[in-house]
């Protein structure tokens, strides 16, 4: 029996092999899989069926992806790296797979992300870095990468996350920020007018939960009042809201001077105050409006009473004065007429 269960395993890496599909992989033809989960790997492995679309490799010890790695499977749709030993990726690692549209990269030990990481996937939508150990992202991830619609950052150890990375990617609809240690002070001011504006076109967000300075620890970043970040530098706000009105969304709430400890000291050296800071909230703007709205109706309804009060008592006063005017009769004078009345007599 024994024999003939290695007689079967043996016909199977054959037609394995056969078809170009490593040895200790699964390849199934009809889905375009190749299930290489759960092998012990610590590289890519070669010899890859050139029509697979989907490449199953989390559950690994793959610590490095050379640059040729993915040379002969450049059908690739879904790209499954999760739970390896990655510490980094090299720019242009994913760069023959152009129809590559997941990418997952969760549960590795990747501590940063260089710029251009992920040129030349054009087709990418769906990118998982959570679970990382991620302390910085790059201002840009690469070329042609503005179709990605949904983004994980989740489980990180990020203290901030440069706006302009965002907006590089002018199709996401959904972005996971939850578990990094977010320190809301000038450095984030600008993270948090981009997920105020995404928000308001609809986007799907987790939410920012600030973990220093001590006073806002806990607290979403979108309840820090506009108010507090008054002594980032003004041109800090001059960048952000330029970069708002391009994006059709113009934040109107007028920023005032905070005091100069509220952001903690690691806030000091960024924030120095700076005068005439620049509206930038629209829901306080549209506040500001209908409270403006609400004081003139009442000012005009009290200058209506007022104008009504006015020319009654003026009525009134001008009838006692008349009445004050009008001649006495005196007892025993008789009433002078006039002399029509005396000539008709």
């Amino acid at each position: 029996m024994k024999g003939n269960w290695l007689l079967v395993w043996s016909v199977i890496s054959l037609a394995h092999t056969a078809h170009g599909c490593p040895n200790k992989c699964l390849c199934h033809t009809a889905s375009k899989t190749a299930d290489c989960k759960n092998r012990g790997f610590t590289e890519i492995p070669a010899h890859l069926p050139p029509e697979i679309q989907i490449l199953q490799l989390q559950n690994n010890r793959i610590w490095r992806i050379n640059q040729n790695a993915f040379t002969a499977t450049p059908l690739l749709k879904i790209l499954d790296l999760s739970n390896n030993s990655l510490s980094s990726v090299a720019p242009g690692a994913f760069q023959k797979l152009r129809y590559l549209q997941v990418l997952n990269l969760t549960r590795n030990l990747m501590h940063y992300i260089e710029n251009k990481t992920f040129s030349f996937l054009p087709h990418l939508k769906e990118l998982d870095l959570s679970s990382n150990s991620i302390i910085r992202l790059p201002e840009t991830f690469g070329n042609s990468t503005g179709n990605i619609t949904l983004l994980s950052v989740k489980h990180n150890k990020l203290q901030k996350m440069e706006r302009i990375l965002l907006e590089s990617l002018p199709n996401l609809k959904v972005v996971l920020f939850k578990d990094n240690p977010w320190q809301c002070n000038c450095n984030i001011f600008g993270l948090k007018l981009w997920l105020e504006s995404f928000l308001y076109r609809g986007g799907i967000s987790d939410g920012i939960i600030c973990s220093a300075p001590g006073i806002r620890k806990g607290k979403d970043l979108l309840k820090v009042p506009y108010e507090l970040f008054g002594a980032c530098p003004l041109r800090t706000a001059h960048v952000h809201l330029a970069s708002s009105h391009h994006h059709g969304f113009e934040h109107r709430s007028s920023l005032k001077h905070g005091h100069h400890g509220e952001f903690g000291d690691s806030g000091r050296a960024s924030c120095e105050p700076k005068p005439k800071p620049r509206p930038v909230s629209l829901r306080h703007a549209i506040a500001t409006v209908v409270i403006t709205g609400v004081v003139c109706g009442i000012v005009c309804l009290m200058m209506l009473a007022a104008a009504v009060y006015g020319c009654a008592y003026a009525a009134i006063t001008a009838k006692c004065h008349k009445e004050h005017l009008a001649p006495v009769r005196q007892p025993g004078i008789p009433e002078e007429k006039e002399p029509f009345e005396t000539s008709l007599a």
